[in-house]
């Protein structure tokens, strides 16, 4: 048996980690250890195939990190297991699987595209394009398979820090069609990236770790005026705190009656799951409000202790009022005064980004400034600023951005009048 047909039959005979079959580039590069006993042009096709997917996905310089990072993302009976802290309980059987599985895989990332074009020489026809078909390497695999020796228990300790499947993989989610779905490209905003308001975002970021540390915390509200960073502080600390076990689900208002089944998901995850909802607001009419006081305090489906609820909102009690509607023909206004007022008290934390004055907008804009290296005059630069926020009807944090950018971009000049 020749070396490439015994890849063939240990790729196929994989069981623990038989999800990596379902990859993409793991099933385009079994197809050509396959075809490389098939005619000449079925073999370039299957070549063809699988050189332009792994090109595509940026693994060109490195076959063996493709088919281990695909194997440590799996997701299967061990590395739930070991995400749950559970591998102790697994059978021996399935312990011994999973660790021959590391092996095939390890072997199998070691082919060079020289072995396969060796196993099918013989035929004329092959031999006179084999030479110019394009190559990849093999590179090295994932360190948590480098010593198949360690391999199982550097994969458990991986799983249980980072989770498994694609809890592993991503760390921004939204849940969609009753389910949740990874988010490929979430905002890279850091922390650093944001100006000002430090004392409010020291809260929200003080909850966060405590949360993190296991400690019983608050939801939070953060409220305020629009343009103000409330989201993009939410969307940082996910950032920052994603390496030590954090995870952000955002779910859509329209979608709160759906709460228990999401944390039902999640629930078991040895993760700490931020659940994120954007601009909450509600009107008179709106009776869904009532579902997030559920949520939030009171409901059948107890939020679990590693899920919380992270909203922002430009209102501070979330439910659009008019003067009329104090003044309404409800017999018993004053409960329905109450009733409006309780939803933004189940928050235990409330923290307020007001609009900054005119000082406080300044400094940011010169702190955005002085990041970028901006040389100019300071005054000049300031009066722009303020020129430029009275044009959009206001200061704020966002609008100090958008200065910036617009002034880097050539768009305005700080000599405007």
């Amino acid at each position: 048996m020749n070396k490439i047909k015994e890849a063939a039959m240990l790729m196929s005979s994989l069981s623990v980690y038989r999800g990596i079959m379902k990859r993409t580039v793991p099933m385009a590069f079994y197809r050509l250890l396959c075809a490389s006993e098939l005619p000449v042009r079925e073999f370039l096709q299957a070549w063809g195939d699988f050189v332009g997917l792994l090109y595509n996905r940026g693994y060109a310089d490195s076959l063996a990190k493709c088919l281990t990072e695909a194997a440590l993302f799996d997701e299967n009976a061990f590395s739930e297991a070991a995400a749950a802290g559970d591998v102790g309980l697994l059978k021996k059987s399935v312990l011994d699987a999973a660790e021959r599985d590391i092996r095939v895989i390890n072997h199998i990332s070691k082919i060079t595209p020289d072995d396969i074009i060796n196993a099918c020489l013989g035929d004329k026809e092959f031999e006179n394009v084999a030479a110019s078909l394009p190559r990849w390497e093999t590179g090295e695999p994932l360190p948590q398979f480098q010593n198949e020796k360690d391999s199982l228990k550097l994969i458990a300790e991986f799983h249980q820090k980072n989770g498994c499947g694609m809890f592993a993989r991503f760390r921004a989610f939204i849940w969609r069609e009753r389910d949740i779905m990874p988010v490929t490209f979430p905002d890279t905003i850091t922390m650093n990236d944001l100006k000002g308001y430090d004392i409010q975002r020291g809260l929200v970021e003080d909850n966060t770790v405590a949360f993190l540390n296991g400690t019983k915390c608050n939801n939070c509200l953060l409220y305020g005026d629009r343009g103000t960073g409330k989201s993009s502080t939410v969307k940082a600390i996910l950032n920052k705190y994603c390496k030590y076990g954090l995870r952000m689900v955002e779910m859509p208002k329209d979608r709160l009656g759906e709460f228990p089944l999401l944390v039902e998901k999640i629930a078991a995850i040895p993760l700490r799951f931020i659940i994120f909802i954007d601009d909450l607001s509600f009107s008179g009419e709106d009776k869904s409000y009532a579902q997030l006081k559920a949520v939030l305090e009171g409901g059948l489906a107890a939020r679990p202790d590693n899920t919380l609820i992270y909203a922002t909102s430009n209102r501070r009690h979330l439910i659009k009022e008019s003067f009329s509607d104090r003044d309404g023909d409800d017999l018993h206004r004053n409960d329905s005064i109450q009733e409006s007022l309780s939803l933004s008290d189940r928050f235990g934390l409330s923290v307020n980004f007001m609009k900054p004055d005119k000082a406080v907008y300044l400094e940011i804009v010169n702190s955005l400034a002085d990041e970028y290296k901006i040389d100019t005059d300071r005054d000049k630069l300031d009066a722009a600023a303020e020129r430029f926020a009275l044009e959009r009807g206001g200061r704020s944090p966002r609008c100090a951005r958008q200065f910036i950018a617009s002034l880097r971009a050539g768009l305005i000049g700080i000599n405007e009048r």
